[in-house]
């Protein structure tokens, strides 16, 4: 039997979730992640250098980010507010070119999450060790995770939208938008080298620098700033709440997912919309939420229960 949290959300060492063991390696995942940080290792190339990919990976990371903050956490997960369902869709599916898996899948890995964090069916406990809840769980297969019955069970809601449905009854479908993104990147970076110079060989410069940076790039990026909250957050930062698990308020963590850090907040109240129980606890994505209800594009906003 799992002990509970101390009161300061500090929790003995956990053992990876039963299911993993025997450990099975998920090559699927394993593959993609080795493969997209090799490419975006490419960025040091001077070939595939140039401002204009720069700026549109910087870009991109808030974006694409806000795909999985807004889309997949607070809007799938936790239904913190509604938007049209042609919205939503399209929400989620800028956050399937984040490479984090299909929108019902990452839903019900979060809710199991919620329903056991830091137990030892947590799929990703800092508790285990800190690789262990950054990464390392996704390249092992988790047999309470990757299964039918978890999905019917933690995300049965989406299951019943056909959008959603589509995409597990056949998961590589995601991938025509994930390939669909480098094409329209490449596109746009050798239309901006052609017209720019007026050689094709600057269009392909450029073409594919905009792949490195505005995708291989900051798909890392994206992935690793969304690790961080499953790892950092649970082992670093201050608790305005006892829960009865290890999560944290992480100043650095906020910052980098522009109001996801306060996670002990989060956890206190996963309903709300905001995160932000101080004044000074700023939550960007929630003011973006605010910003979409002024243009009719989000309704019925959960506020927090509690601010200090």
């Amino acid at each position: 039997m799992v002990e509970s949290p101390n009161t300061d959300g500090t929790r003995t060492a956990l053992e990876v979730p039963q299911p993993v063991v025997p450990f099975r390696l998920n090559h699927r995942y394993l593959i993609t992640i080795l493969l997209i940080h090799a490419l975006a290792a490419l960025v040091f190339v001077p070939y595939f250098f140039s401002w204009s990919a720069v700026v549109i990976g910087l870009i991109g990371v808030h974006v694409f980010g806000a795909s999985i903050t807004i889309g997949y956490h607070r809007l799938l997960t936790h239904r913190s507010f509604k938007t049209p369902k042609w919205f939503e869709h399209c929400l989620a599916t800028v956050g399937i070119c984040c490479l984090q898996d299909t929108p019902a899948r990452w839903v019900a890995i979060h809710r199991i999450h919620h329903a056991h964090s830091d137990e030892q069916a947590d799929p990703h406990s800092p508790f285990v060790n800190f690789w262990w809840s950054h990464c390392g769980w996704l390249v092992y297969i988790n047999r309470d995770t990757h299964n039918v019955a978890s999905l019917e069970k933690f995300a049965k809601d989406l299951l019943r939208d056909p959008f959603y449905m589509r995409l597990e009854q056949n998961p590589l479908r995601q991938f025509g938008f994930i390939a669909a993104q480098f094409a329209l990147y490449f596109l746009a970076g050798f239309l901006v080298g052609w017209c720019s110079s007026g050689l094709g060989s600057e269009g392909l410069r450029v073409g594919l620098s905009y792949m490195i940076w505005g995708v291989c790039l900051r798909v890392v990026l994206v992935w690793h700033i969304t690790w961080s909250v499953n790892s950092l957050t649970h082992l670093f930062g201050y608790r305005n709440y006892a829960t009865d698990e290890g999560s944290r308020n992480n100043w650095l963590v906020a910052l980098l997912t522009f109001g996801e850090g306060w996670h002990n907040n989060h956890h206190e109240d996963p309903a709300s919309a905001s995160l932000q129980h101080r004044w000074w606890e700023i939550d960007i994505c929630y003011y973006e939420i605010l910003f979409l209800k002024k243009i009719g594009l989000a309704r019925d906003i959960i506020p927090p229960r509690f601010t200090r």
